[in-house]
């Protein structure tokens, strides 16, 4: 199982962490990637298959207290972070201009 934490454009989002089959991560995330966008993965992927495999994840909440790490990281109505992510992998986040985040 992998964790995904899900960070919502809403006010209230609270950054929760959902655990996901390996086959189901794999349909959310492409490989060799660990940020997703939500827009991004239904334009690539099969809405059905997508929408089986969410209702399973969000069955799935871990309390952050108990998560052994975050394995990939899924925005929601967060259009504008894409350019901190070109290559859609967290240590390879830069800023606008390309300079490296860290």
């Amino acid at each position: 199982m992998k964790n995904i934490q899900v960070i919502d454009g809403a006010v209230n989002c609270v950054y929760d962490i959902f655990s996901a089959t390996e086959d189901e991560f794999d349909l959310v995330f492409a490989h060799g990637t660990d940020i997703a966008f939500i827009d991004e993965v239904y334009a690539k992927g099969d809405a059905q298959r997508l929408d089986a495999a969410f209702n399973n994840i969000w069955k799935r909440r871990i309390e952050k207290s108990s998560a052994q790490g975050i394995h990939g990281i899924l925005f929601y109505e967060l259009e504008d972070k894409k350019v901190y992510y070109p290559t859609r992998r967290d240590e390879e986040a830069v800023n606008p201009d390309g300079s490296r985040l860290r």
